[in-house]
């Protein structure tokens, strides 16, 4: 019977290079989605308390409605 290798080992830093990189990629997506959330946040509070009402929020749900509570 033929015998075949199943398990390879990786190239020496492999690990730790992923890691690295998908260490950076998390910090970036997380600066990303606060710089969204705080754009929105800008946006809504541009807004009237007449147009706040009719989308269903008022002046004080801005935060919470942007996200922007979760990053701080």
């Amino acid at each position: 019977m033929a015998n075949i290798e199943t398990q390879r080992d990786l190239p020496f830093g492999a690990v730790s290079t992923y890691r690295a990189v998908a260490f950076v990629d998390g910090v970036i997506a997380r600066v990303r989605a606060l710089a969204a959330a705080r754009r929105t946040a800008i946006e809504l509070s541009k807004l009237t308390d007449a147009q706040l009402h009719d989308i269903g929020i008022t002046r004080g749900d801005i935060r919470n409605v942007s996200n922007v509570a979760n990053f701080l």
